[in-house]
């Protein structure tokens, strides 16, 4: 999944112009929405642009906090109300159970919700019900809040499922997983080495009235996220918006490999090119294939390389069929940030845990484990794999790769970081855990086939 700057905070909104009651309609229908399946992301993109940053803002806080509104509602009614209504309702409920959360008072929200379900045509029969629910929230709040803290879907704001796994997983570190998901990502950018420094642009920021401070060898950790436009030269490709755990996969592929030859190098699912980019940044004379099964995506990783002003053989085909594009050249080095889960990554999108089913980590590590079976073929003698995901699930990770090695005799797993965990909280002892700043939740190995 991409990397979206972090949105606006709630507790900006106060000053909107429009009436809250239409941002919390657009709240509503996103809720409803992802709860059927949709993506947040798109869903935010569809809203009319005068509503977009406020709903935004607004969505992103009910997705981090609605397993304690369901909750909440569960004791409220027990028997759902028509999903239009609920949506609206465990929306109020996951913007103001906490004041210290609250982008309004719980007063204003409760007035402007129960407006904002006599002003739609889905939700107008419950408004009452909206109504006497909310406000036996206000009266009853402590107790109500009391009740529902012994429920891990309330406390942690995940899927029961989810919880699970991850205590199962990461023993040690579950608590600081689930945690860390409930905060808002930072903005990282990633600094291009053809046109600058990580220690010039720091001072390009400066100039600008911007401040961060550097992660990792390319990265800027910004203080304050703010629009792609407000970055000196973002445009002419100076910098790229990339998580610093995203940052690690292009030298990673590239260590060991001599970067003064035309490398041949195959991005295996490059949608939208962020990765891609880095490995033309870092070894420009290499002959990059970026695939891509979604040829609308492939329309994203061409828009980012001419921003960055790079090149590669950009193909919409299926990386698991390679008899459908492969030219029959191998490579010199191969890199399969494979799909996945996306568990790694809530920060930074909330919608994806109420999304995910529990099969749904069977599902794409079957998937995995085709792409690296069909991909491995296409690699030199000698040549290198980073296998990547930004799960933290060990199915789509360590397991993964230690059946690989188990079933296929010609790979060595080079020294690898392994799982990371979302904040800076390695698994992996081999990451140097004061380099790479604030960062999302990724899995790396790196493979060498036997010469």
């Amino acid at each position: 999944m991409p990397q979206t700057s972090s949105p606006l905070p709630a507790s900006n909104l106060a000053a909107s112009s429009l009436p809250l009651w239409r941002l919390l309609q657009g709240t509503a229908s996103v809720v409803a929405a992802v709860r059927s399946g949709r993506s947040m992301t798109a869903l935010l993109e569809a809203q009319p642009p005068a509503l977009r940053p406020g709903v935004q803002a607004l969505s992103f806080q009910v997705m981090r906090w609605l397993g304690r509104a369901q909750a909440l509602r569960a004791q409220l009614a027990r028997k759902a109300p028509p999903p239009a209504a609920d949506a609206l309702l465990c929306s109020a409920l996951a913007l103001c159970w906490d004041d210290a959360l609250a982008p309004y008072s719980a007063f204003t929200l409760v007035d402007q919700t129960v407006e904002a379900a006599r002003q739609n045509k889905d939700t107008r029969a419950q408004a009452n019900f909206i109504n006497a629910c909310l406000r036996r929230f206000l009266r009853e709040r402590t107790e109500l809040i009391r009740l529902t803290d012994a429920d891990p879907l309330a406390q942690w704001n995940h899927p029961l499922w989810w919880i699970q796994k991850l205590k199962n997983d990461h023993p040690a570190q579950w608590q600081t997983i689930l945690t860390a998901s409930q905060s808002a990502a930072p903005m990282t950018l990633r600094v291009n080495v053809t046109r600058s420094t990580v220690a010039a642009y720091l001072d390009q920021l400066h100039a600008a009235g911007l401040s961060g401070h550097a992660v990792g060898d390319f990265g800027i950790e910004l203080k304050k996220a703010v629009p792609v436009q407000q970055l000196p030269g973002f445009a002419q490709g100076a910098v790229s918006v990339q998580d610093a755990a995203a940052q690690w996969a292009a030298p990673l592929l590239l260590q060991g490999l001599d970067t003064q030859q035309p490398l041949r190098i195959l991005d295996a699912c490059a949608a939208p090119g962020g990765k891609t980019g880095h490995l033309l940044e870092l070894c420009p004379s290499a002959q990059v294939v970026a695939l891509d099964v979604d040829a609308a995506r492939c329309e994203r990783v061409t828009q980012n390389l001419d921003r960055l002003q790079v090149k590669a053989q950009v193909i919409g085909a299926d990386a698991a069929l390679p008899e459908r594009w492969w030219d029959g050249q191998p490579f010199d080095a191969i890199l399969l940030d494979a799909p996945c889960t996306a568990s790694g990554i809530g920060r930074r999108h909330p919608d994806v845990r109420w999304l995910r089913r529990e099969s749904d980590v069977e599902q794409l590590a079957a998937i995995q484990a085709r792409l690296l079976k069909m991909l491995w073929p296409l690699l030199k003698p000698g040549g290198h794999l980073v296998y990547c995901t930004c799960s933290i699930f060990l199915a789509e990770g360590h397991r993964q790769i230690q059946t690989f090695l188990k079933h296929n005799t010609d790979v060595v797993l080079l020294p690898s970081p392994g799982h990371l965990i979302p904040q800076n909280s390695p698994v992996t002892p081999s990451v140097p855990d004061n380099q790479t700043g604030e960062h999302d939740g990724f899995y790396y190995a790196r493979l060498q086939k036997r010469p």
